[in-house]
């Protein structure tokens, strides 16, 4: 379980082809605190930690990518020089500051617009159909890893949808968002209380 609120920018130094993808993580982590088996969240993506080194500030860490995860993630996001948001899975009694996130990805949204607005960033995601009913004004969703919160919706006339955000200056700096552009492909992963609101809504109808 993750909080969407990202400890550090880590860079995909290494890929190799082992039938899945074997990545090698370089981040500013301390390794002595990365466990074999640990899940970390890459960009909003679950992934197990296993194998890791380097020294505290420079340490680094390998994961495992299945054919499934990078069909379901934003497309060529697995290279080299890739810049991930990272977060390391939530331990008990440390502070849920973002809210409740799975690292499972459910669908990819891309840029459809951005703009400076005061001091912050304005970005419209276009959202495909299927988690359109799960996104709501004032609701919380993950953004490539970045617990956000939705101010406006509009639904489209194809089902699909565009959301705006607001991206202060401080989450610019300290995660990967700062550096979207227009038309680029990003993780979304719906609030999970929303997922069961849904599911609940179905069944008592």
């Amino acid at each position: 379980m993750f909080t969407g609120i990202v400890t550090a920018i880590g860079t995909i130094a290494k890929v190799e082809h082992r039938g899945d993808l074997r990545l090698t993580i370089a981040a500013p982590l301390d390794p002595a605190q990365i466990a074999i088996g640990a899940s970390i969240a890459c960009s909003g993506v679950c992934l197990t930690v296993v194998d890791r080194g380097g020294t505290s500030g420079d340490a680094w860490f390998c994961v495992d990518v299945s054919g499934e995860t990078v069909s379901c993630t934003a497309p060529g996001m697995w290279h080299e020089g890739q810049r991930l948001n990272i977060e390391p899975a939530l331990r008990l009694g440390e502070e849920l500051g973002g809210h409740i996130v799975t690292g499972h990805v459910d669908a990819v949204g891309q840029v459809a617009e951005m703009h400076a607005e005061g001091g912050s960033t304005h970005l419209a995601i276009r959202a495909p159909a299927a988690i359109t009913p799960f996104i709501a004004a004032k609701g919380s969703i993950t953004l490539d890893g970045v617990s956000l919160t939705v101010n406006a919706v509009k639904d489209l006339p194809d089902g699909a949808c565009e959301f705006s955000l607001n991206i202060i200056p401080h989450t610019s700096a300290v995660t990967t968002l700062g550096a979207l552009a227009q038309g680029d492909a990003v993780n979304l992963e719906i609030d999970v209380l929303a997922r069961y609101l849904k599911r609940m809504q179905a069944l008592s109808g």
